[in-house]
C-alpha cells in the first residue's frame, strides 16, 4: 500500500525511477532496517513495477524480502550497476539525502536521463500517519510526559550539573521502554536558554534560572519530542525590581499563549503558515519578534525531524494524521530562554496534542 502510494506520486511528477536511499524511508517501505555507513545503499523503485533494492555483500539480511535485490562487493563498478536500470530518456527522482559522490559519477554515466529531488514523493506519504503509527505516536508521547517529571525533579534537586542531567536520560528513557533518546537532550540552566541548541555543558542552578527541558525518545521505532521551561527556587528577583533583566514571567505567559493559540487552531484545511503566524503575531504583540528565532514546528514522526515545517514556508493545508510539534519561543541573549513544545495530532474536527504535562509556569527546588 505504502509503495503504491508513492508510485503514485511519482505518475503525478511523471518520474520513471525513484532513487531512496534514506534508510529510513526504505524501512517505512519495504520493513528493512540497515546502516549502511559509507557504502551505497539504495532502494529503486520504477514506474514499470520492477523495484530493486542495492545491497553490498558485507550488509545482513536477516528476512526474506519481497523485492529484488542486487549485491555488489566493494571492488564491484556499483554505479555502473545501477546506471545499467537505465534506458534511454528517463525521468529519475533523487532522495535529498543522496550523496554527491554517487550522483555526480550517475550523472556522467546517464548523461541523456533527467534528474530532479524527488524525496516528496516519500515525504508526502509518510507525513500522513496510519491507525498505527497514531497510536505508537500517542504511546511515545505519554512515556515522555513521565520522563520530562523525572528530569524536573531530578533538576528541582540542584545539586547537578547539565551535562550529569542529560547523561542520565539514556537510561531513564529505557526504563520507560524506549530504545534511548530520539535526539541530543537540551537541558539549559539560565542564560544558556536561550542557545536554542544548547549542549549541556558544567553549568550549575542558581536561584532565579529558568531550566529548558528539550527532550525525546525512541519508542517502537517512533521519536517523541517536547519541551517545558520550569524556574529554580524563584522567578528572578531582579526582574520583581525592575532590574536590567527581562520580566521572566511577563516571556512565559506570552509563550505559553502562543503554544496554546497554535494548538487551538490546528484542524485539516488550515495551512500551516497560518498556524505559524497566529504564534507568532500574540510574541510581536508581546514585543518580540526577533527573539523568536525559528519555525513554529517539524513534523515528526520515525524521524525526529521529518519533512515539512509549521512556518511561513509552508502553505500547504493540514490533513488528518498528520503529527507536527508546536514549540514557539522567546530568547533573550545572555539572559535567559522559554520554549514551550508539545506534539500534536491532526483529527478529523482537530486536533489531539499529545502532551499533557502541565504548562503553568512552575518554581521547583523549593520543597
Amino acid at each position: 500500500m505504502r509503495l503504491e502510494k508513492v508510485l503514485k506520486e511519482m505518475q503525478k511528477r511523471q518520474l520513471t525511477h525513484l532513487i531512496i536511499n534514506d534508510p529510513s524511508s526504505i524501512d517505512y517501505l519495504i520493513n528493512y532496517k540497515n546502516n549502511p555507513g559509507e557504502r551505497m545503499y539504495l532502494l529503486l523503485l520504477s514506474s514499470d513495477g520492477h523495484h530493486k533494492l542495492f545491497m553490498n555483500n558485507l550488509f545482513y539480511l536477516d528476512h526474506e524480502l519481497d523485492i529484488e535485490q542486487v549485491w555488489y562487493s566493494d571492488t564491484d563498478n556499483y554505479l555502473q550497476l545501477l546506471a545499467d536500470e537505465f534506458d534511454g530518456a528517463c525521468s529519475i527522482g533523487i532522495d535529498k539525502n543522496f550523496p554527491a559522490r554517487f550522483l555526480i559519477p550517475l550523472m556522467n554515466l546517464v548523461d541523456e536521463c533527467h534528474f530532479e529531488l524527488g524525496s516528496e514523493c516519500v515525504d508526502r506519504v509518510r507525513m500522513i500517519k496510519d491507525e498505527k503509527e497514531q497510536q505508537l505516536m500517542i504511546e511515545a508521547s505519554k512515556i515522555n510526559d513521565l520522563v520530562v517529571d523525572e528530569v524536573i525533579n531530578i533538576c528541582a534537586k540542584g545539586n547537578l550539573t547539565e551535562e550529569e542531567v542529560s547523561k542520565q536520560l539514556e537510561g531513564i528513557y529505557q526504563k520507560h521502554g524506549c530504545v534511548g533518546n530520539s535526539f541530543e537532550p537540551i537541558v539549559a540552566y539560565g542564560k544558556n536558554g536561550a542557545d536554542n541548541h544548547h549542549s549541556g555543558d558544567d553549568s550549575r542552578l542558581k536561584a532565579g534560572d529558568s531550566i529548558v527541558i528539550d527532550i525525546g525518545g525512541l519508542y517502537k521505532g517512533y521519536c517523541s519530542d517536547m519541551t517545558r521551561t520550569v524556574f529554580y527556587k524563584e522567578v528572578s528577583p531582579k526582574q520583581k525590581t525592575g532590574g536590567i533583566r527581562e520580566d521572566e514571567m511577563k516571556v512565559y505567559e506570552i509563550v505559553k499563549k502562543a503554544n496554546e493559540a497554535a494548538e487551538a487552531m490546528i484542524k485539516p484545511g488550515v495551512r500551516l503558515c497560518d498556524i505559524d503566524k497566529c504564534a507568532r503575531d500574540i510574541i510581536a504583540e508581546g514585543g518580540y519578534t526577533v527573539e523568536f528565532n525559528h519555525r513554529l514546528g517539524h513534523f515528526i514522526g520515525r524521524d525526529v525531524h521529518e519533512w515539512c515545517d509549521v512556518s511561513q514556508n509552508f502553505d500547504l493545508e493540514v490533513q488528518e494524521g498528520m503529527t507536527f510539534s508546536i514549540e514557539p519561543g522567546v530568547y533573550l541573549q545572555g539572559e535567559f530562554g522559554v520554549r514551550i513544545e508539545d506534539l500534536v495530532l491532526v483529527t478529523k474536527d482537530g486536533c489531539k496534542v499529545l502532551n499533557s504535562y502541565p504548562k503553568d509556569l512552575r518554581i521547583i527546588g523549593n520543597d
